[in-house]
């Protein structure tokens, strides 16, 4: 197969699809690669390093897109590049489409077959190549929280950590998955206050257990959410509803109770946001200010540290990515996990969640591809 590599073009989007080590895997396996010249650099990878791996570099990606069988990406398609998309062509990237419907429409007039990273799902009932970039968003949302605070930057000027004498930042986690989780170790790290907020009893459980006391497990009912954000300096947003849009849990009339200068940094802002007032910020204005509460929605945090984020996804990605490399469909038909991916297919919605968030009739993945 033909596998091809755009560059990304979202702001302030540095990451690769496939990294040089990648190239040389898909090679190996026998297949070709073109990239788009420049692809790489975001990550310190230039064109001759995907030369040495076997990759074919090209001078835009017009050609990539007219060449390739498949696509390989970071982020969703953009309006000029789900224009270049054919029927016949996969599409393997994060897309988050349930709430974009912009970019499904495009995605199904180009009758492409796309996969998305986020609603591929694994034995344990994981999403494998979500869980790398959760990892690296939960942490990260410490760190912008964290600026955002300073008071130069129109937070309420706390160090999370506090100094001795001084009490620490109180940091507020909703949700307990993955975003969560590394969000809490980090804020834990720096010494701050820290609460994780969640609806599921046993990963209350094993959080409680995993921190020791070290951090405050509660049940998320309107009233503990409110009480909790209403003290809080930081509040992180890691709530997930796999492939739908992410519920709002805090409302615009929280806000005149939260702190003046408090920061919210809402991580699930790739799918619509957990916060009503969010909407999506850039690498470049990362955040605004509602009722006096500064908001950081950035919809590619990751893209910040590329060179960490991009070696994660592609360790995360290439099982699969090879996979239909391999076999095309019929490694979408005899991979249950990877068909949970398939979003959309020749014109059909076939992901559940995106086909209620959008008003889309359903197309069963074992309908279209004929699975026995």
């Amino acid at each position: 197969m033909l596998v091809g590599c755009p560059r990304e073009i979202k702001n302030h989007e540095y990451r690769v699809g496939l990294t040089p080590a990648s190239v040389r895997e898909y090679v190996a396996h026998g297949h070709q690669v073109i990239i788009e010249t420049g692809a790489g650099e975001g990550v310190g990878a230039g064109d001759d390093a995907y030369r040495a791996a076997g990759a074919t570099v090209v001078p835009d990606a017009a050609t990539v897109f007219a060449r390739a069988d498949m696509i390989v990406k970071v982020k969703e398609p953009q309006p000029s590049e789900w224009a270049q998309l054919r029927e016949g062509q996969l599409l393997y990237t994060y897309l988050h489409l349930a709430p974009d419907p912009a970019q499904t429409e495009g995605l199904l007039a180009s009758g492409v077959t796309a996969i998305a990273y986020e609603t591929v799902t694994d034995e344990r009932g994981g999403l494998p190549l979500l869980a790398p970039m959760s990892e690296v968003a939960g942490r990260l949302s410490i760190q912008a929280g964290a600026t955002a605070l300073q008071k130069a930057n129109g937070g309420l000027g706390v160090l999370l950590g506090g100094v001795p004498g001084v009490a620490p930042g109180k940091v507020v986690v909703i949700g307990g998955g993955v975003v969560g989780l590394h969000a809490a170790l980090m804020a834990t790290g720096l010494g701050a206050e820290v609460t994780i907020l969640d609806r599921a009893l046993p990963r209350l459980r094993t959080l409680d257990e995993l921190f020791r006391g070290r951090v405050k497990t509660l049940y998320s009912t309107t009233e503990a959410l409110e009480n909790e954000i209403f003290a809080a300096d930081l509040v992180i947003g890691a709530v997930l509803v796999p492939g739908a849009a992410a519920p709002k849990l805090v409302t615009r009339e929280m806000l005149p109770g939260m702190k003046a200068g408090a920061v919210m940094v809402d991580v699930a802002i790739d799918q619509g946001g957990c916060f009503e007032t969010s909407h999506a910020t850039t690498h470049s204005d990362p955040t605004f200010v509602v009722d006096g509460v500064v908001h950081y929605c950035v919809a590619n945090m990751p893209g910040a540290v590329p060179a960490t984020s991009a070696a994660a996804l592609n360790n995360a990605t290439l099982h699969y990515g090879l996979m239909l490399a391999d076999k095309g469909l019929a490694a979408v038909s005899e991979d249950r996990h990877l068909r949970n991916g398939l979003n959309v297919h020749r014109g059909r919605v076939t992901n559940a969640a995106v086909a209620a968030a959008l008003g889309y009739e359903l197309a069963a993945p074992e309908a279209v591809l004929k699975v026995a």
